[in-house]
Formats: C-alpha cells, structure tokens, sequence
C-alpha cells in the first residue's frame, strides 16, 4: 500500500514536473544566474492549466495571487487569512514552491477535506461565529511522501552541485581580509582565509554554493557588520579591531541563513546540522558506555619453531616444543641469561634458518623442512645453539614471519617458568637438629601460647 502511494505520488511529481532535473543551485553573484549549464525544455501541462515552476514566484494554492519565493511567510499569511489553510512544519519542506504547485493540483481534483483535518474554532460560541481552517501535514501518508521525495531530489541536486564545484578550476575569489586575488578552485581561497587569517568556515568539501555564500558574508563586512555577534561598526578599521579582539574572525552558527550552504543539513529530513551532530555524540556515549563483561579474547595461536604445529596457548607450544623437539626456549632463556631483545633476536634467527631449510647446529643445507626437521632431531641438533655472536645481531630484530604471535609471548621475567622448574630452581636448608633442646628453648613458637593467654 505504501509502495502505491510512493510510486502515485512520484508519478504526479514527473507529470508535473517532466523528467526531474539536476540544478546546479545559485552560484551566489547576479551575473552568474544568466548562465545555462544544461539543455532546457518547455513545461507540458495536459488540459491547458498553467505551470508557474521555474518562476521567480509561488501562486496560491486556491488563487492567482503570486508572491516572491522570498517572501514565503507572506503567501502563508495569505492563504491563512483568505483560505483558512495552514501547512504545519514548513521549515521540513525540502522544495517549497514545488510543494506548492502539487498541493494546488492535487486541490483542483478532489476535495479538500479528503487530504486536511478540519480544525473549528469558536466551537461554543453561535454557528455564525463559528469558523472552520484545515490543517496540512504529514500526518497524511501522500504529504509524507511528498516531503520525503523532495527531500530526496533537493539531496541529489546538492550533490550535483558540490560535485560541480570540486571540479572547477575557474573559480575567482578576492579574500575577504587582505583583498588577495585566488584563481583556479575554491579551496586555494578558502585555505588562504583559514591559515592566513584564522578564519574558517568549514572544510571546502563541506560547503555548496561557495560562491553565493562568500557574497554574502562580504556584503556583510561591507555594511560593517561582524559576522559572529552582528553588531554594525562605525567604520571599517573599528570593525577589524572588534573581530581581531573579540576572536569574532568566524561565522554565527546559530544563524540560520548559513545552514542551506553546508551539506549537513540536506542529508536528513528535518534535522539540522545541530541536531545529526548531538546524534552522533550520542552514539559515542552509548559505545563507551556498553558493558564489555561478557567480551571473549579470542586464544592466541603461535606456531612452533620447527614444524606447522599451533598451540591456543603459548605454555602449549613450550610443552610440545619441549616433547617433539627436544628444544626447552624457557630453560635457554635462564641458563643464557636472555633478555626479551636477545629472545626476539634468536626466535628471528631460528625461524630464518629453518625457512631456509639449514641447521644451525651444523650449517647443513636440505632440499626440504622435513628433511631439516629429521636431520636435526636425530642429531639433537635442536638445542645445539652456535655462538651467541652469530644470532645476537641487528638483523634478527626484524621479524621473518610479519604475523609471529610468539613474539608477542615473550617476557623479560620468570613468571613463565613452569611450576616444577621454579620448585627445582628453589635452595632448601635444612635445620642444625644437634642441639635439639636449645633449639627447643630458643624457638619463638613457646612464645604463641603466652601471648595467646595475654589476649584473652
């Protein structure tokens, strides 16, 4: 049912419309509205009704009167006064003029009353004071739609033109502040004024119709008004001064002329600029509010040093490097005396010798890593380590494998032993048990008793 009234009212948008263009928005300067950037066509109107679209006015929806697309709040006043229509949230009206010309259509068909909600004032009071005004909102599924497709349309427009201004390369533009002459694209200009004059108004990206805005801004500081607070000035130096002092070298942003230049505003319908940014904070907040109680670490997966074999834990791959090759890292790491840049440094070398499919035991090359790996474990030359001169050198920082989780692993102290070694590394005294009854007397155990009775 929804898809019906979409593709109903998207159809009545085309007839009125012909084929949905891509405007390139105003370039800001009068001379620039002459220019035509794409072929034209003539409006068709089945049945001879006329089409103001394209015209510098909005008619009525019930009348011929006209009113400038400017004054907007003047033709609401009108169709209030004379019409007794209101149109809720017009500020959410992407295309008014439009709005307008599908509204008045629309009218011409059916009643009014089947697309508003009669609201009667003076209820109470005798049926001749009694008034009744309809009420236009997207309350009403085909309003809905309306908006949202010309929200839609706005957007694509907006994007076609910032994508038209990305690409120029003849844009001219005087700074505001130093009167400097730019050419070429309008980022050159709008750069200069941020690093030059610490006045910025966004990333160019950001910004559409930089043209019109730039005019606008200037006009501004040529009636000699600041552009932050607003406040008109004597002259121009007290105006410089003002802005200087005060910090004021940005735009107001709660002025909300500013806002059809950023294409923020355009990418939701109804929301400002103001409003996706508290989104977006929101969001923030929440993520760094989530409870992580629950995360599992995925296990960490090294490999040995001479075959394919992965181990979840790094105490599983000792065991097994331990058992299948004879080749205990923990136990060299003690006797040598290893610190974690000297482990990096032998676990680099290894893993390049075996890759190499030599032995560093005997410096024998194989064809094969199996053959390697055979070799070195009926030679025991696994934990023949050479001289430490041949592996602690500068090379063996850079790793062989880019993703080698067993240096990740390692550590400078001794909490990696495993229990049994940490007991064997452990000196045990025993007592001098000849003089027992000196011992006996001599012991602090007698005094627990003693002190025991003095506490209670």
């Amino acid at each position: 049912m929804a898809a019906s009234k979409t593709q109903g009212v998207v159809a009545r948008l085309e007839e009125h419309d012909g084929e949905i263009r891509s405007k390139v928005g105003d370039v800001g300067c009068e001379d620039s509205k002459d220019c035509i950037l794409e072929p034209l066509s003539l409006p068709e109107s089945p049945g001879g009704d006329t089409t103001f679209e394209g015209s510098p006015s909005v008619p009525c929806i019930f009348c011929e009167e006209h009113f400038p697309v400017a004054e907007q709040d003047k033709l609401l006043k009108h169709m209030i006064i004379e019409h007794k229509i209101v149109i809720a949230d017009v500020k959410l009206v992407a295309d008014f003029q439009r709005y307008i010309l599908y509204w008045r259509k629309r009218f011409t068909e059916q009643p009014i009353t089947d697309f508003c909600s009669v609201i009667r004032i003076n209820s109470t009071a005798p049926s001749e004071e009694q008034d009744n005004y309809f009420l236009l909102c997207d309350v009403l599924p085909e309003d809905r739609i309306l908006r949202e497709e010309l929200q839609k349309q706005k957007l694509k427009e907006i994007l076609e033109q910032q994508q038209l201004e990305r690409n120029d390369t003849n844009f001219h533009g005087i700074c505001m502040f130093c009167s400097e002459e730019f050419l070429g694209n309008r980022s050159v200009l709008l750069n200069h004024m941020a690093r030059e004059h610490a006045f910025n108004i966004g990333l160019p990206d950001n910004i559409v119709n930089c043209n019109e805005f730039l005019c606008i801004l200037q006009k501004k500081l040529d009636n000699l008004q600041c552009l932050y607070c607003e406040k008109t000035f004597r002259d121009k130096n007290t105006l410089k001064d003002h802005m200087r002092k005060k910090q004021h070298r940005r735009i107001n942003p709660k002025n909300q002329e500013y806002d059809r230049f950023y294409v923020i505003n355009y990418l939701e319908l109804g929301k400002s600029w103001e409003e996706v940014q508290l989104e977006d904070d929101r969001e923030l907040l929440d993520h760094q509010e989530e409870d992580w109680s629950d995360w599992e670490e995925h296990p960490v997966s090294a490999v040995c040093l001479f075959c394919e074999k992965q181990a979840e834990t790094i105490e599983k791959l000792y065991v097994h490097m331990k058992d299948t090759h004879e080749f205990d890292l923990l136990k060299m790491k003690l006797e040598l005396g290893l610190n974690f840049y000297q482990q990096v440094k032998l676990v680099n070398f290894i893993r390049r010798q075996v890759h190499q499919c030599r032995c560093y035991g005997c410096h024998v090359k194989f064809k094969s890593k199996a053959d390697l790996r055979t070799h070195m474990e009926e030679a025991k030359h696994t934990s023949l380590l050479p001289e430490k001169q041949t592996w602690d050198q500068l090379e063996y920082y850079f790793p062989t494998y880019e993703n080698d989780t067993l240096l990740c692993t390692l550590s400078d102290s001794d909490s990696d032993l495993t229990a049994q070694q940490q007991n064997e590394n452990v000196p045990v005294i025993c007592e001098d048990t000849s003089k027992l009854r000196a011992l006996k007397q001599n012991s602090i155990l007698n005094q627990l008793p003693l002190q025991e009775c003095l506490e209670n």
